[in-house]
């Protein structure tokens, strides 16, 4: 039987059906790792930049902890943008040690605007830095980043984005639910399309850009979502975005369900905002360049959009009980079995990460909220569509105070311990 809406929601269950099927075909890939040999040798030099706007309880933290990575001192720089700060944020990072730049510009305000302006002052120095590296305030970072970050440079890579982790995942249910989105994606996304040869996207910190590519291309990236317009804008230009899996960045994660809705939202209307200016061109370059990569990145931008076709045909199904409006074809494009396996795997993934990581058993009690977390993102994307051309920024507190000893003492990983406590005591 046909029905009028069929020319609507025929097309909407292929689309569907498409994505469903990529997403869970991707995210397979992500459950191993590629076996490397790595270049441990440091050779290359950072200019290591932190954006930081009135953050004076978590910046003394995070300049400590860089001054002792496991890299010679001699080969990398620590600046710290004091943007627009009214607190004591460069005082502090002065005094732990950092380059500290102040800016005041309450006209371009966010972190975009901020690091196109550090990044011309960098150019402009007498020395030379092989790549910058890019940090948010409230973070800490692995004592190695920089060492795996020097392996990827040394093997070609010139956009590289390192593994988003978690510095507070214990402490509410909302940090902990939010650091499980985290690490799945770290895997069924960013890991995985490493493994196949795709491009990553970059994640606002812990991204490391070679000096080249920005002199050559310039910043340009100042909207709400600054780090997904840089790599939509190198990925236009034939740079894809590289994962490393082993440079690890500690992010401070909301701690209340409103500091994450805002924070979301952000990224919603910015990721709204890149799709609707990246879209055409990455079509165009992706057919003229013959690259599967710009092609996929499409489909990343698409990503909101397809939430939103998705939540209406669902919407729709609950009608189709009652009345019957079109023709459903999505068990004859794939059979039921797969449908299943696929709505099993939604919640079987999320198990098998936090198994990899070895998580602790408060974020295994806060998985069980985890599904609360994913179906918030529909209305926040919604909001996030309706407000996508607003581009005021709204910044997010960050107050969870912890030093880079904390992480060392609770993390699962196997850090030098003693050869970064015996360098810290050599300071």
């Amino acid at each position: 039987m046909n029905y009028i809406f069929d020319y609507i929601m025929i097309p909407v269950q292929l689309i569907i059906a498409f994505f469903t099927v990529y997403y869970f075909v991707v995210a397979f890939f992500g459950m191993w790792r590629k076996k490397e040999v790595k270049i441990l040798t440091p050779k290359k030099t950072f200019a290591v930049v932190v954006a930081a706007h009135n953050e004076e309880q978590v910046i003394g933290q995070l300049v400590e902890n860089l001054h002792v990575l496991n890299y010679p001192n001699e080969l990398y720089d620590i600046f710290v943008i004091a943007d627009n700060c009214s607190d004591k944020t460069a005082q502090i990072a002065r005094h732990a040690g950092a380059n500290v730049y102040e800016r005041v510009n309450l006209e371009e305000r966010g972190k975009g605007f901020a690091m196109e302006w550090m990044f011309a002052k960098l150019f402009r120095f007498e020395r030379r830095y092989d790549a910058v590296v890019i940090f948010d305030a409230d973070n800490l970072v692995h004592p190695n980043f920089l060492l795996e970050m020097n392996n990827r440079l040394c093997k070609g890579d010139k956009v590289i984005q390192g593994y988003l982790d978690a510095k507070n995942p214990n402490d509410t249910w909302i940090a902990g639910t939010f650091a499980i989105s985290f690490w799945v994606v770290n895997h069924i996304w960013h890991l995985a399309k490493y493994n196949i040869g795709l491009s990553s996207v970059l994640g606002g910190t812990g991204m490391c850009i070679a000096s080249e590519i920005l002199e050559e291309h310039g910043w340009g990236a100042t909207c709400l979502t600054e780090d997904m317009e840089f790599t939509m804008k190198a990925l236009v230009k034939g740079i894809p975005t590289t994962w490393a899996h082993d440079a690890i960045v500690y992010d401070e994660k909301p701690l209340t369900f409103k500091q994450s809705w805002n924070q979301r939202k952000r990224w919603a209307q910015g990721h709204f905002d890149v799709a609707g200016r990246y879209i055409p061109r990455l079509l165009v370059e992706g057919i003229k360049q013959r690259d599967i990569r710009l092609l996929d990145g499409i489909i990343h931008l698409i990503q909101p959009y397809f939430l939103i076709l998705s939540t209406f045909f669902i919407l729709a199904s609950y009608v189709y009980q009652f009345i019957p409006f079109y023709t459903n074809i999505l068990y004859t494009v794939l059979p039921v079995e797969v449908w299943t396996a696929i709505a099993i795997g939604q919640y079987i993934f999320p198990v098998i990460v936090l198994a990899k990581i070895r998580a602790s058993w408060k974020c295994w009690l806060y998985l069980v909220m985890y599904p609360l977390f994913i179906y918030s993102w529909i209305p926040i994307t919604f909001l996030g569509f309706i407000h996508r051309n607003e581009r005021v920024w709204s910044h997010t507190q960050h107050t969870r105070s912890m030093s880079y000893k904390e992480i060392l003492l609770t993390t699962s990983e196997e850090f030098p311990k003693e050869q970064l406590l015996g360098k810290q005591a050599a300071k």
